[in-house]
């Protein structure tokens, strides 16, 4: 089963870029879906009304990536229940910390060119280690700033394969099509992150809501930028 991680920014377009491309996919090969969101969506509807089997998963008040990660396995019995032969996992953008790929998965970072050319910049590893870069909302912005956006996200990942896509028009969708067709072969025993997942255990992460730092315990990391562990 070969499987497909789509990572982005919020109001990106990540999910018109994944109906257009799954459409042209599932000419040839059997595809699920799983779409995992923060607190609530009905993208899950809009993958089942073309035809493929959709799973939601809301991770409510834990990190969108750990969340993922955690249930692979059970998105990975989804699949198979329905006999896919890729399994399309679009994640929630949050922190832009996002670290959702796996060695053998084919990661697709989905990034809007609007949010300005520092933006790549900004953005942590959902960007510097995906395999392909979609960039949308070029066609609203002048073509010099098409090319300085271009530049940053190679600045950022040298190696990765660059599309312009359109959401509503299906622009760039053959292509990403293409990138799906070359992903490896995953398996689920002896995957391993590409890099390290957002991370901060702490008395917050576990509910504490008082302010005084007296009261926190865990990985603190301070406004000078020391990093400490505090407790047992």
């Amino acid at each position: 089963m070969k499987v497909i991680i789509a990572a982005g920014t919020p109001g990106a377009g990540k999910t018109a870029v994944l109906l257009n491309t799954i459409k042209q996919v599932r000419k040839q090969h059997q595809v699920a879906v799983v779409k995992i969101d923060c607190l609530y969506t009905e993208d899950h509807i809009r993958f089942s009304s073309i035809g493929v089997p959709a799973l939601l998963g809301l991770s409510k008040d834990m990190c969108p990536d750990h969340y993922t990660i955690f249930n692979t396995g059970e998105m990975i019995e989804f699949a198979e229940k329905h006999k896919a032969e890729m399994l399309v996992i679009e994640t929630a953008g949050l922190c832009h910390r996002c670290a959702p790929y796996t060695s053998n998965s084919l990661g697709v970072c989905v990034i809007d060119a609007t949010t300005g050319p520092n933006t790549p910049l900004k953005v942590g590893p959902f960007l510097s280690t995906a395999n392909t870069v979609v960039i949308t909302k070029g066609d609203v912005i002048s073509q010099a700033e098409r090319e300085i956006f271009r530049e940053r996200v190679l600045e950022m990942n040298p190696s990765c394969r660059i599309i312009e896509a359109n959401g509503l028009t299906g622009k760039g969708a053959t292509e990403i099509a293409a990138c799906f067709e070359d992903a490896a072969e995953f398996s689920y025993d002896e995957e391993r992150l590409r890099h390290n997942a957002p991370f901060s255990i702490c008395t917050l992460c576990v509910g504490e809501t008082r302010v005084h730092q007296q009261f926190h315990r865990g990985v603190i990391r301070h406004l000078n930028g020391v990093q400490e562990y505090l407790g047992e």
